[in-house]
């Protein structure tokens, strides 16, 4: 028992690794979310369509493959890789920005979804009222708009967290799995499991990695009913 409850520091870094990669895609999508989110719910634009699957097509599309054509286009030899570093000095592929990046393209259509559908259930009129009263666009949209939309826009993000935490696939294809650097909780799971006799090193990750969705989706949960019981 006490040697499950041992954690090496390889392990304790992929999990430290796996929160802070979650806890960048959660922050760097949010933004990006509300506006696309925003955008999807309000209007009606040429190329909409578009648009809409190809924000959605990571979810279909196999987790490996999306790393592959991350690992095209930002890799050294890819264009927008290659751009990057000569301009930046900054190696996307294989890196920690490679293992944030990865898990914003899986985790993306999560929140953006989940956003949208709570927009489009807020009142339109509440936001012309809004305006009418003089406030600007930006405005009714942080003072209307964002706070009746606040339980989509929490699960939103904490979906997005608890996936980021489960990637697998795109991360190891474009991040690789670099000990104490791109290897996140599954990773090392992964790589425990090809070894004999790390059976409860294994173990010990799986129960960490539970834990810690477990516990982003208690508290997600708890903030949506506090926010609905406050509005009474």
């Amino acid at each position: 028992m006490s040697d499950l409850l041992s954690f090496s520091p390889a392990e304790i870094q992929a999990i430290l690794l796996s929160i802070k990669v979650a806890l960048c895609c959660a922050g760097i999508s949010l933004p990006l979310a509300l506006w696309v989110g925003y955008k999807m719910a309000r209007y009606d634009f040429y190329g909409k369509a578009i648009l809409e699957s190809l924000i959605h097509l990571p979810l279909v599309m196999p987790p490996v493959a999306t790393g592959y054509i991350l690992l095209i286009l930002l890799g050294t030899n890819g264009f927008l890789g290659n751009w990057f570093y000569e301009t930046f000095g900054i190696r996307l592929a294989f890196s920690f920005y490679a293992a944030v990046i990865a898990s914003i393209v899986v985790s993306f259509p999560l929140i953006v979804r989940a956003i949208r559908t709570s927009m489009e259930m807020v009142d339109t009129g509440l936001e012309d009222a809004s305006r009418i009263l003089g406030a600007g666009r930006w405005k009714t949209f942080y003072r209307i708009t964002i706070p009746l939309a606040m339980p989509g826009v929490i699960s939103g993000t904490i979906l997005a967290f608890a996936r980021s935490l489960g990637e697998f696939g795109a991360t190891i294809t474009f991040a690789g799995n670099i000990e104490s650097e791109t290897q996140t909780l599954p990773l090392a799971i992964y790589a425990n499991m090809q070894v004999p006799g790390q059976e409860n090193a294994t173990l010990r990750l799986v129960i960490i990695s539970v834990i810690i969705s477990f516990i982003a989706m208690v508290l997600s949960e708890w903030y949506i009913k506090k926010m609905k019981d406050d509005r009474g």
